[in-house]
């Protein structure tokens, strides 16, 4: 084989295109290598938190009240990826608390037939409270911080407690329907 000699010209042309591909590789790669991959970090994407406890994972988690000495009602859903159906308590400040039944690989969204409204928010509008989750099947329990929103969002007033419950009652959750749509579907 023989080899010839590159003249200037092609030497150039040749360095040229071969910084051209280097920073061309470099700004593309660059980027990646040095952020990291957001779509690998979960996030509540929404106005509530989230939360998880053994089996059950609770999402978009908020309490919708008037003010702190008022009733909060708490919206958002808990999936429940187990075999078998689990009880989620929710309590809150002064002992306030309700219970909300999970289907098995199914979920429940507390927005309808399912409401937990606890007689003291705890905090105002803006704020976060704590409250204390536990659920039945494997005895675990936590602590996790809800933010208390307002009717100020339009999306949010139909979830303001109507009628000021009396100290110590806190829960209207009806027994979930056979109808519910197995966890696999609910897009969570």
């Amino acid at each position: 084989m023989r080899f010839t000699a590159m003249n200037r010209g092609q030497r150039g042309k040749l360095a040229m295109a071969t910084a051209a591909l280097g920073i061309g590789l470099l700004s593309v790669t660059g980027c990646g290598y040095i952020n990291p991959q957001q779509t690998s970090e979960q996030y509540a994407a929404s106005d509530g938190t989230m939360a998880d406890l053994g089996p059950l994972q609770l999402r978009n988690i908020m309490i919708i009240s008037d003010g702190e000495d008022k009733p909060g009602r708490v919206v958002g859903a808990v999936y429940n990826s187990s075999s078998e159906d689990a009880v989620l308590t929710i309590a809150g400040v002064g002992g306030a608390q309700g219970q909300v039944p999970v289907k098995k690989n199914s979920y429940t969204l507390l927005d309808g037939a399912t409401q937990v409204t606890l007689s003291k928010t705890g905090g105002r509008p803006g704020s976060l409270v704590e409250l204390s989750i536990s659920e039945d099947a494997t005895n675990e329990s936590a602590k996790f911080k809800v933010p208390v929103l307002d009717g100020t969002i339009v999306d949010y007033k139909e979830y303001l407690p109507t009628s000021p419950e009396t100290p110590g009652s806190e829960t209207t959750a009806p027994e979930p329907t056979p109808e519910s749509t197995p966890a696999t579907d609910a897009g969570h």
